[in-house]
This record gives structure tokens, sequence and C-alpha cells, in this order.
């Protein structure tokens, strides 16, 4: 069965090393499949040449490249995540396969909003994406949409988000159900 992942963030500190990364120094990302789920590693530059050099060292699925970027202070939160991210990271929790396609859609935006920046993937029906600023990592699949397709999955994601910004928050883990939405038109990619 197929599935989008939520990975842990970028580290603070070299996996190998331990030394803390500082503002603008280039580390390397590596993500590794691990039974049913990925495990990403953060590697300085140092670190990264000593392991491009170890002939016995795994293979990972998708690597790139990163400036380090402290993670800025979070500010507090007056109100629930009502938006397209928040929507998008409960689809990840619940894994519905129903949702493949809005999952899909919510990452789309997200990147056109330079919100999710894409990573390379090797895998064609596989997407890749680095959250900006905190470098939490997103898989998503892609479910090859069609131009037909597009209306039906645009009515989904603005039903979710209307129903959410209209009523009271859910409880953690539950998407309400909507009737009778409007729909507003979403700028496919």
């Amino acid at each position: 069965m197929q599935h989008d992942w939520n990975i842990k963030q970028r580290a603070e500190s070299c996996d190998v090393t331990g030394r803390p990364f500082v503002e603008g120094e280039v580390f390397h990302t590596s993500l590794f499949l691990d039974g049913e789920g990925f495990r990403r590693s953060d590697l300085c530059e140092e670190a990264w040449k000593a392991r491009s050099l170890d002939l016995t060292a795994e293979t990972p699925f998708s690597t790139w490249r990163s400036k380090f970027e402290p993670p800025a202070q979070p500010a507090p939160e007056p109100l629930p995540r009502d938006d397209a991210e928040g929507m998008l990271r409960k689809l990840i929790e619940s894994n519905d396969p129903s949702h493949i396609n809005t999952r899909y859609l919510l990452a789309v935006m997200l990147e056109r909003k330079r919100i999710l920046k894409p990573q390379p993937s090797p895998e064609k029906s596989t997407l890749i994406y680095e959250r900006a600023g905190t470098g939490e990592t997103f898989i998503i699949i892609d479910p090859h949409l069609s131009l037909s397709d597009l209306a039906a999955v645009q009515e989904e994601v603005s039903a979710l988000l209307t129903g959410l910004s209209a009523s009271a928050t859910p409880p953690e883990g539950e998407i309400p159900e909507v009737a009778g939405s409007t729909t507003t038109e979403i700028e496919a990619a």
C-alpha cells in the first residue's frame, strides 16, 4: 500500500559528528527507506565526503544539499491552523487512501506558495518536499491527475478548508464533513 509520509524535521547538528550546524553552512540530507517508513539523516560537508568514500555505506532513497537556516522562534498561534498546510498534515496523519488526490493538490498549492520546496525523487510516482523554514520532509504520492479530475479534487479541497473555517475545531485527527459548500477555483500546477 502506498503512503504519504511526514518525516522528522531537519536536524540542527550533524548526525555523524554531532557538531551543530552554523547559519549559512551547506549540509547534505539523505532519506533511507527503513521497513515501512523513511529515515532522514543530515550530514555536514566533512561527514558527507567521508560517507561518499565508504563503499559499504547504505544507498539512500534520495539526497539533496541545503544551506542551514536556524529555526525561527514560532509565534504563538491564537487559533488552530485551518489552512492548506494544516489540512495537508491532518490528511497525511489520517492516511486515508481516498484523500490521495487531495493531499497531492494541497502539496502543489503549498509548492506554488513557496512553503514547500520540491526535492529530487528517484521515483516518478513519489514527490519529495522540504518545508521552508523548518526543514520537515513530506513525501507525497503523485496520483497523475488529469484535467478532468481537477474539478472534483478542487471541490473536495474547498469543502475541507471551508468546513474548517466555518466550524469549531474538530477533535484531533478528525476531518469534518461539509454539506453544501461553495466551490472556489484553485489554480492547478
